[in-house]
């Protein structure tokens, strides 16, 4: 008769740590996860973190072109920043920076958002009016800034020629001849460069909210106004801050409408933080009060970004 040996079983040394069967499957997956991660990380840190150091980098220093030749860019301390400061023009420039992007966003977000409401009733011709309306935002920003700098002329523009048939007007309008005009000429033009991208990023955020809600406020008697309001608004808000977002980070920096439309002028009526930027980097050719002045519109940059990103942690903390 044979008897059943139960196994032995061995007890690890004192002092040596038991092995956790998923630490090595967490460090592996870790793992992974930066290996993804990393060609994006040297992307942002080549091609963003570089030129922002050395863009900070340069606002200390005195370079100009011999620094090309020389590769020497001797550092002045807060030279740069001192003189750019005392400059009346960079006053100037961010008061009309802050104007024509308010001004934009206001206009722009307005239309766009009665335009998405407008189409998110069915009726015929819908799709084609919402494809022709999206045609000013394929079009490019320059090629748009001269057709309607042509369109704007004081003298043989198409806007001044209609206002005098309707007798709206005796003599042609300044539009970008006038320092009291130019800069509403401007975000005028701009508004409606940008009133297709806020349409169609609201039109997909209202497709998206439950037609259970406004059957509900309808049967509770809620009007147009009250639907809108306490329903609509609230669940498009997310929609709401990604479209004011990317549309300051676009028009606080915007440079090639300006170029094209009035240059600055007149009597630097237009001159924006990014035209002024412009001016001192490549006509004056002083680059280090250029970094200074690009340097201005990153913290901007980065203080309305933060403000944003601090407002999607308070929506997520409340459940929204």
């Amino acid at each position: 008769m044979s008897t059943a040996t139960a196994p032995s079983v061995t007890t690890p040394p004192a002092g040596v740590p038991k092995a956790t069967p998923g630490r090595a499957g967490s460090r592996r997956t870790a793992l992974l996860r930066w290996l993804f991660i990393a060609p994006a990380l040297l992307y942002m840190a080549a091609f963003f973190g570089y030129p922002l150091v050395r863009n900070v980098l340069m606002s200390f220093q005195r370079y100009t072109p011999t620094t090309y030749f020389t590769g020497e860019a001797p550092f002045n301390g807060l030279d740069n920043w001192r003189a750019v400061f005392s400059d009346p023009l960079f006053t100037d420039a961010l008061w009309h920076t802050a104007l024509f992007t308010a001004g934009s966003l206001l206009g722009q977000f307005t239309l766009g958002l009665a335009l998405a409401v407008f189409f998110s009733r069915r009726f015929r011709l819908s799709r084609f009016v919402r494809a022709v309306l999206l045609l000013p935002w394929l079009v490019p920003m320059v090629v748009a800034a001269v057709v309607w700098r042509r369109i704007l002329d004081q003298e043989h523009g198409v806007l001044n020629a209609a206002l005098k048939t309707l007798g709206l007007t005796d003599g042609g309008v300044p539009w970008l001849s006038s320092p009291s005009v130019a800069l509403l000429s401007a975000v005028l033009v701009n508004i409606w460069i940008g009133i297709p991208f806020n349409m169609v990023i609201l039109y997909g955020g209202l497709q998206e909210i439950p037609r259970d809600l406004y059957e509900a406020a309808s049967l509770d008697g809620a009007g147009p106004w009250r639907v809108f309001r306490s329903v609509t608004l609230p669940m498009l808000r997310p929609v709401i801050t990604v479209v004011l977002v990317l549309g300051f980070m676009s028009t606080v920096k915007i440079l090639d409408l300006i170029l094209a439309l009035t240059s600055g002028g007149p009597a630097d009526a237009t001159q924006t933080l990014g035209t002024v930027t412009y001016q001192l980097s490549f006509l004056r050719l002083d680059f280090g009060q250029g970094a200074v002045v690009g340097n201005v519109l990153i913290l901007i940059s980065a203080v309305f970004a933060v403000l944003y990103l601090r407002a999607n942690r308070t929506d997520f903390g409340n459940g929204k």
